[in-house]
């Protein structure tokens, strides 16, 4: 099992989003929120600050658990289960780098975030995320085609 975070950096009304293009995975051409895999050692909050630095040139501070998720072995074709621990930070210093390594970045407004190429499970999620509701959830996927009648999200 894999142990991922995810961070939304949130100001002035936009979320901090990349259009991913890094290639092997379900990710590519969808936007997504900012993370990676937790290195060893590492707490998920640590993780969460390293990655969007990392991907971003941003430094968050206080990064927010909102949720966490699990994607079962059926996540992607690659057949891997995962677990995210998702946060918000609305709390950052330092200037937004130019050429990510994961894709392109782009202030997003939270009106039009579920507008976006999301995956499936994201449309699921997101707004507990803007609403700073803390939550759980499950997300199936089948051959990276995401299935709502196996998944399911509650509040906490």
């Amino acid at each position: 099992m894999k142990v991922a975070t995810l961070c939304y950096v949130q100001s002035e009304g936009k979320t901090l989003m990349v259009n991913v293009k890094k290639e092997g995975g379900m990710h590519k051409g969808k936007w997504n929120g900012l993370g990676g895999k937790i290195d060893e050692g590492e707490t998920p909050e640590e993780c969460a600050v390293r990655e969007v630095f990392e991907e971003s040139g941003l430094k968050i501070t206080k990064p927010k658990l909102v949720g966490v998720i699990s994607f079962p072995f059926n996540v992607s074709k690659a057949g891997e289960s995962w677990i995210v621990f998702v946060f918000s930070a609305e709390k950052f210093e330092g200037q937004l780098i130019e050429n990510s390594k994961e894709g392109e970045l782009e202030w997003i407004d939270n009106g039009k975030l579920l507008e976006l190429n999301l995956n499936g499970g994201d449309k699921w999620f997101l707004p507990f995320v803007l609403e700073n509701k803390l939550f759980t959830a499950k997300i199936v996927y089948r051959e990276d085609v995401f299935v709502p009648e196996e998944s399911w999200i509650r509040a906490l």
